[in-house]
């Protein structure tokens, strides 16, 4: 009988192959869930996993544990990566022997071939594949068993993260334990810039929830009616005189001043107009002497003013808690610079709303024959941005007429045409040193 057919046969009949073998297989497994919990746990959303937890659900207590070993991804990683490289190692390991005992040396070109197939498919691909398919309840699951093993491989971690950050420390780089590379309020937008570019969520969908998102980022300043818009009335004007001129607006509060519109001395509600001027009625008529004596400011609201630096977060909670939503707003010396309201706040996450006494809605943009957008100067940049869906930066101006200036550095004439940020810009009409109207272009 030939020596190594005998030598084959003896190492198949010895009870040790087989137990070797039986490792080898629980090895594989270990890797498998090691590689499952993995991709699990780095890709289930700790938004989704909170909603599991507050819903009370089933696997509820996993996914409170999920978050936990999420609270700092460094560690999370670290344990299963070294308890998946030592059960890989081992595995290796133990079949490149046992397959030498078994056909001699060719039997570790065959270990490796045999390992690497294995590996790839059952520990690897297969596992990884069943995970991401739903991980957040997969890491509900497996959250008990891993918090185990971090938890024996605690020290040996502990050591390599220490490591780890020694050899990064070299070169400049610093980690912070547990924070988060993305923050939520970055996930979020990026989450419905790709759902709306996949078709997911619609353009109006996305707008409302961006706008609900910037109202901390963006200030009254962005959105506020310039003190050049304001209608306002002179407290020194006659009773009756105060009376039509409130009657003929569509705005329902109007500021008051005296002397000069910068000296705002209240707030005009016009039904507060309207119930003093019922009470002067009560005797059937109404004397000239009774209105040359009414005092406008005894109906008139103190007049609120804010810092034109207030983000419009804060000016919301602000309008909730005051109970109004009426701002007058000002500049760091005190100048009246424009106002604001509770409406103008809700306008950018919602859109335009209006009543019976807005002006109609105008048209939807669109662009001309010669692919132009023909648009009002004082148009902000984020409505148009929202209009077309194009992205004009807003952090230099907030309308499109002063992006122009700030780019050309100067008062265009009409006529002058610029190209920036991938626009083409021509000035169509202009009123003393304001661009009343613009035609855009998208280049390219």
């Amino acid at each position: 009988m030939d020596p190594a057919l005998s030598e084959t046969a003896s190492a198949l009949s010895d009870p040790a192959t087989w137990i070797t073998a039986s490792v080898i297989l629980f090895l594989l497994l270990c890797s498998a869930f090691f590689s499952g919990s993995e991709t699990a746990l780095t890709a289930a959303s700790r938004g989704k996993l909170r909603s599991m937890v507050d819903r009370g659900d089933k696997p509820a207590k996993g996914a409170e544990r999920a978050l936990g070993l999420k609270e700092d991804n460094e560690r999370l990683i670290g344990g299963i990566l070294l308890g998946n490289n030592l059960v890989n190692i081992l595995a290796t390991s133990l079949a490149t022997a046992l397959l030498t005992a078994i056909l001699g040396e060719g039997g570790v070109a065959i270990a490796t071939l045999v390992m690497t197939a294995l590996v790839l498919i059952f520990a690897e691909v297969l596992p990884k594949t069943y995970a991401i398919n739903d991980p957040e309840r997969t890491a509900a699951r497996i959250a008990r068993p891993v918090t185990l093993v971090i938890a024996v491989m605690a020290p040996v971690v502990t050591l390599v993260r220490l490591l780890v950050r020694g050899v990064l420390r070299l070169f400049g780089v610093r980690i912070d334990a547990g924070a988060n590379m993305l923050s939520v309020h970055e996930e979020i937008i990026g989450a419905l810039s790709l759902g709306h570019s996949e078709g997911t969520v619609e353009k109006e969908q996305r707008d409302r929830l961006l706008g609900a998102l910037d109202l901390h980022e963006r200030t009254v300043e962005e959105i506020m009616l310039h003190r050049s818009g304001i209608e306002m009335i002179d407290a020194d004007l006659p009773a009756s005189e105060i009376l039509k001129l409130s009657l003929a607006s569509n705005h329902t509060r109007l500021p008051l001043y005296r002397g000069h519109q910068e000296n705002i001395v209240g707030v005009l509600h016009a039904k507060d107009l309207l119930r003093a001027m019922h009470r002067l009625m009560d005797d059937g008529k109404v004397e000239q002497a009774e209105l040359d004596d009414f005092d406008i400011l005894t109906v008139a609201m103190k007049p609120y003013f804010i810092p034109e630096t207030t983000t419009l977060d804060d000016q919301m909670r602000n309008f909730l808690r005051r109970h109004t939503h009426f701002a007058l707003v000002v500049d760091e010396y005190g100048a009246l610079r424009g106002l604001i309201t509770l409406e103008d706040i809700l306008e950018e996450i919602v859109g335009e709303i209006t009543d019976e006494f807005d002006v109609p809605d105008t048209p939807v943009l669109a662009p001309g024959p010669d692919g132009n957008f023909v648009i009002d100067g004082a148009m902000t940049i984020r409505d148009f941005n929202r209009a077309t869906d194009f992205q004009l930066p807003d952090e230099e101006a907030n309308t499109v007429a002063g992006l122009v200036i700030h780019e050309a550095q100067t008062i265009p004439v009409v006529g002058q045409c610029f190209s920036f940020h991938g626009f083409r810009f021509e000035v169509a009409e202009r009123d003393k040193n304001r661009l009343t109207r613009l035609k855009v272009r998208k280049l390219g």
